[in-house]
């Protein structure tokens, strides 16, 4: 029997109507700080972050606060990143994730948090192996600002260090995928990871960070990308690309996000709200609609690639 959402897609390939569109949002958080704690939304100061104050967003986001900013969208399925929870229970977060679908029907998928380097990662990577939701894990490596970066970059807690390698290596030996979310600077160390391993799927997060919107700036992330387009287990989520201070708008993001398309292809990209972070910026209707415009002169089954079917397939859904 043809499922509801297989006749949505039939829909939207007939119609070619956005009302009728299903979503996968690839890339989002739930959390409950009323009962767990992730550091950078619980203590006090707030950290120093990307957005700028973020106090907006320091409280508990569950699937009903979600779906009712989604409206009126389609989303018909989510995938939950891991949201720096408290790194004294690695794996409790999905085990709460895990909870929460059971009550709910929601997440669909998670990524959990990983520390490479860390002594516990094969006991962890062991628990996120066994928890059936996990199909992805993410660690941010060891970064630093561009000025201050070079070709020989290798410090540790970065993709280059010996020990932190040794922790991705333990991927393949799984079916999880990686998440990778670092500045576009130092995607030549994420190529040589990709390269190196190449039977584990890499996932890029938030479009590799083009928040230094000059043109030189986006000369230089646009080459990054392509470089790292070049090695077929990368796949790349069109998200957070958000600028402090500033709202989110078509006109503003639309260049990078066809830029991103142009570089890596349709078929190994998504489209992606990272809410609630991202509210600090626009609204989950303008989001998901500014993507929908920027998108507006694809087929449809393109679209329904970016926004359902490549997300439906890289998270196993």
């Amino acid at each position: 029997m043809t499922s509801a959402i297989d006749t949505m897609r039939e829909r939207f390939l007939a119609s070619g109507d956005d009302a009728d569109l299903p979503i996968v949002d690839a890339h989002h958080h739930f959390w409950d700080l009323t009962h767990n704690y992730h550091p950078w939304l619980c203590d006090r100061p707030r950290i120093a972050f990307r957005y700028g104050d973020y106090e907006a967003i320091c409280r508990d986001f569950l699937p009903d606060d979600y779906f009712a900013l989604a409206a009126p969208h389609k989303v018909v399925g989510t995938v939950m990143m891991e949201g720096e929870w408290d790194p004294r229970d690695p794996s409790g977060e999905a085990r709460w994730a895990t909870a929460l679908n059971e009550r709910c029907g929601f997440p669909n998928a998670v990524v959990g948090q990983i520390w490479l380097d860390r002594a516990d990662v094969a006991l962890v990577l062991r628990e996120f192996h066994s928890t059936p939701l996990v199909r992805s894990v993410r660690h941010k490596p060891k970064a630093v600002p561009r000025e201050a970066h070079t070709a020989s970059f290798a410090a540790p807690g970065s993709m280059r260090c010996d020990r932190w390698r040794e922790g991705y290596a333990l991927l393949a030996q799984t079916d999880l995928m990686f998440e990778l979310q670092t500045p576009w600077w130092h995607f030549a160390e994420a190529a040589e990871l990709a390269r190196d391993f190449p039977g584990v799927t890499m996932i890029v997060n938030h479009t590799g960070l083009p928040a230094d919107r000059s043109d030189a700036g986006l000369r230089g992330w646009r080459d990054a990308l392509a470089m790292l387009a070049g090695c077929p287990n990368v796949h790349l989520k069109i998200s957070g690309i958000g600028e402090p201070g500033v709202r989110w708008s078509v006109e503003r993001n639309g260049p990078i996000v066809r830029d991103a398309l142009t570089i890596f292809g349709i078929e190994r990209c998504m489209l992606a709200s990272n809410f609630p972070v991202d509210s600090v910026v626009v609204s989950l209707d303008a989001l998901f609609s500014g993507f929908k415009q920027m998108v507006a002169g694809r087929l449809p089954r393109e679209r329904l690639a970016l926004f359902h079917d490549n997300a439906v397939a890289l998270y196993r859904l």
